[in-house]
């Protein structure tokens, strides 16, 4: 007895791990194969093609690495028609799993897709594949599942897995002993995190660069740790350091984001799962994003939402400074932490926001997801 997995990059590889465990828990003689990562390869998971041939972010990123995917999806789906699953769970790589998931379902094999699409920000008619798709849409945030219920399709709202794993209070200074930095009276530290894939470090890394050599010019006594995703990147951004900002007090670290983020007094990075990561250790952020100018073209005239930033979305409103293309600029970035440093009052206020939002998606998402599978697959199973 098998189960299909397909995450298609690291934050889905998390959650994978934690599905994994968490469907172990209530049948342990389930097999897990398909496309995974390091996280569910711990997890006794069989992965059938490196997990990196799916990391693939922007429209028109993705065009070029086009023929490859389809034929990865290709193969998949003859793999998993002959050798059918008891079920097969698309973890977000919406583009390459809903087709997928829709081709696999024609055959009769339960289908699950977990993390939602942007369907409420932008391509909305997306929810009609959606709906042919999935027999069951897991997501993250109670306002997506609002969204999937008006059209009728079949959703548990399961919470985020890291608001589970982050603890309610964060310890600063155990994170500054870990990362070599100085103790909060001593020095403001501002922890820089220009993503995780090449593309949003080759973009971001230089202007995060330049709004600390900024910062510093005007704020002396401000450290900075910057924490590479990957042995790769952290070769890439010693090189922009060196090239871009030689004398910044800057501690460049392998790994250790949330470490950083939580020993930092503000936090400037790229948008994405980072900035959930950011709100639950209860962090102040400004958030910065660029990506390909066709791609900015393209979401200019189609996402139908006016925040970006996920504590911004939860919230409903503007909780953070972001800003995005065009309006990241040291001009901007720079004033916006600035203003974090100096008004501890207004950082109050954002933490018990943060928090509120914290314990809203404190839901054992693992269990959660799990338990909604298991009742997706008992009726065909002739279970009670």
């Amino acid at each position: 007895m098998h189960v299909a997995i397909v995450a298609g990059e690291l934050s889905g590889d998390l959650l994978g791990a934690g599905l994994i465990a968490a469907l172990r828990a209530q049948d342990p003689q389930l097999r897990f194969t398909g496309v995974g990562g390091p996280a569910m390869l711990a997890q006794g998971f069989q992965t059938l093609v490196p997990m990196e041939r799916l990391a693939v972010m922007g429209l028109v990123e993705v065009l070029r690495h086009l023929p490859d995917l389809l034929a990865l999806r290709r193969q998949l789906y003859r793999q998993f028609i002959a050798d059918p699953p008891l079920a097969f769970i698309g973890i977000d790589a919406p583009d390459f799993n809903l087709g997928l998931e829709r081709r696999l379902r024609a055959h009769g094999i339960p289908t699950v897709h977990y993390v939602s699409p942007s369907v409420w920000a932008w391509r909305p008619w997306r929810v009609r594949k959606i709906a042919r798709a999935v027999d069951l849409m897991l997501t993250l945030f109670p306002f997506e599942a609002a969204f999937y219920q008006d059209h009728g399709v079949p959703v548990r709202a399961v919470g985020h897995p890291l608001a589970d794993a982050i603890p309610l209070r964060s310890d600063p200074m155990a994170a500054r002993r870990a990362l070599g930095l100085p103790g909060p009276d001593e020095a403001p530290v501002v922890a820089l995190l220009p993503g995780s894939r090449w593309g949003e470090v080759s973009r971001l890394g230089p202007l995060l660069l330049d709004t600390a050599v900024w910062l510093s010019a005007r704020r002396p006594e401000l450290r900075f740790v910057l924490p590479a995703a990957t042995p790769r990147l952290y070769e890439v951004l010693a090189g922009m350091q060196a090239e871009r900002a030689p004398a910044l007090p800057l501690t460049l670290a392998q790994g250790q984001s949330r470490a950083a983020m939580a020993a930092a007094d503000v936090v400037l990075l790229a948008s994405g799962t980072a900035t959930l990561e950011a709100m639950l250790l209860k962090r102040p952020m400004v958030v910065a994003y660029r990506v390909a100018p066709v791609t900015a073209w393209l979401a200019r005239r189609l996402v139908r939402i006016s925040h970006f930033a996920l504590p911004n979305l939860l919230a409903g409103r503007e909780l953070v400074p972001e800003f995005i293309q065009d309006a990241a600029t040291v001009a901007n970035l720079g004033p916006a932490v600035l203003r974090w440093l100096d008004q501890p009052l207004t950082r109050d206020r954002l933490t018990a926001e943060f928090d509120a939002l914290h314990r809203e998606l404190r839901r054992d998402a693992s269990r959660q997801a799990a338990e909604a599978i298991m009742e997706l697959l008992r009726p065909r199973s002739g279970g009670a």
